[in-house]
Parts: structure tokens; sequence; C-alpha cells
């Protein structure tokens, strides 16, 4: 099966202000994009550089929270309901205008004097309680776990744990986000894993380890890995999601031109 790449914004291109960076991902030869944050930015502007490009806007995240004070998301913090549910609001009317169907929902950090199982119910609430609103918008809700090495206060690090909390939630709408670069941190054995993962995998992120570059620059063996996703009939998209090893065109020298236009 043809396999579907989107570029991420947020790390690549990043040498040129974020709303030139379409133009830039269009010219390389891809349909789709994704990124972290739109909220800074002017959402019609954004819209009508997806539009005028011809792209596809295939992810991007919840609010993070406070980042100055090391947040990275509120699904699991009991103390910031509120804002969580403000969050997935705000994000879903933002996915509304801009045709994005995934959004990542930021798990968090681990909170201090908190038991983790507190925070793994408290998502499995909020997630219940988003799942049936991201229905009715056509939105898939994911959660993605991040590897310790570099989010050692993340809450969820483990594939299991994301598949617990889904299991536990039991909603179509909410599935795994699997980045292939946190994965091999985490606990490797990458290809059987996404194999058994498959059925609850929503969307797909690559980078190489170490250092998060482009795939070929590091360990992971990308030609085999991105061979058995193709021949698992995968529908959904594949995040480039790595920080460019020297000029991000240069970056994209693994990746074919056909490829990259898969749609």
């Amino acid at each position: 099966m043809t396999l579907r790449y989107s570029v991420n914004l947020s790390l690549l291109y990043n040498e040129h202000p974020f709303l030139d960076r379409f133009a830039l991902a269009a010219r390389a030869g891809f349909r789709a994009v994704e990124f972290q944050f739109p909220y800074e930015f002017d959402l019609l502007q954004v819209k009508a550089r997806l539009e005028d490009h011809g792209l596809a806007l295939a992810l991007f995240n919840l609010h993070a929270g406070d980042r100055r004070a090391g947040e990275w998301g509120s699904l699991s913090n009991p103390n910031k309901r509120d804002y969580f549910r403000w969050s997935l609001t705000n994000a879903l009317d933002a996915a509304r205008l801009l045709g994005c169907s995934r959004l990542n929902t930021m798990f968090g950090q681990r909170i201090a004097g908190l038991e983790l199982e507190t925070q793994f119910d408290c998502a499995v609430e909020n997630l219940a309680w988003a799942a049936h609103i991201a229905e009715q918008a056509g939105v898939a809700l994911l959660i993605e776990p991040l590897n310790a090495t570099d989010f050692p206060e993340f809450a969820l690090h483990s594939t299991n744990e994301a598949l617990e909390v889904i299991r536990r939630v039991d909603h179509p709408q909410v599935r795994l986000q699997y980045d292939l670069y946190h994965a091999q941190m985490t606990e490797g054995n990458l290809i059987n894993t996404f194999t058994r993962c498959l059925p609850l995998i929503g969307h797909i992120q690559l980078a190489d380890v170490p250092g998060r570059h482009q795939p070929g620059t590091g360990e992971i063996n990308y030609p085999a890995v991105l061979a058995a996703i193709g021949q698992l009939n995968y529908e959904g998209y594949i995040g480039l999601e790595y920080w460019p090893l020297g000029p991000s065109d240069a970056s994209l020298a693994w990746l074919s031109c056909a490829e990259r236009q898969a749609e």
C-alpha cells in the first residue's frame, strides 16, 4: 500500500517564518502538513496557506498549558479539568476551520504529590467526556507516549500504558499516536509493536535515534520499518517530526518526490 506523509512545520523549515513554511512544503512535493500549535497565529491566514498550496492538515495539538512552567498538556491533570475542556473546545473549533480530523490531546506532566494512578483515571474521565463531542465533529483524539530520556517528567512513557488508557475509554474516536522515535527510545521492537497496535493507531510520526533527526542518520532501519507499515495497509498519515540535520530540503533526500506526493 502507498504510504502518505505529512511534513511537520513546527520542526522542519524552522529557518523560515511559520506562515512561509506551507509554500516550502508544497514546493518539496508534499500534499499534507502537520504542526504542533496553531494558536499564536491568525487561523484564517493558516487556512489560506493550506488552501493556496493544496495542502491537507493531518494533525495538531491541544493547548499545552504554561510551557514556561514546564507544562506539556493537561489531559491527566485533575487540577486543570476546566482548562482541558476549554482546550478541547478551542481545538475543535480550529480543527473545523482548518479541516483537520486528528488532535493530539497532550497527556501532560507528572503532578507532584499525586499518585500516577489518579492521573491516569483523570485522563480516562476526560477522554470519555471528550470522545462524544469529538465524534460529532468527526475528529479523532490521540494520546502519545513520550520517552523518559527527553521527557523525564511526562506522565505517559510506554505504548502499553497508552493502550490501557485507550481500552478503558473504549471509544472509537480515541486512538494511539505512535511516534517511532519515542518508541525506539523507550522500548524498541518497532515492527512487532505497531503490528500489534495497528487497529488502535490513529497517526504515526517518525525521526531517527539518536538525535531525533531524519531517517538514515541513526540506528532505525527505516526502509524495513516503512515497508512493514505499507504491508499492513495502514491508511493514516506518517508525520515527519524530526529536527533536520542540515537544511530542511536536503534532509528530505531519503524520501522520493513520488512518495511525498501520495494522497
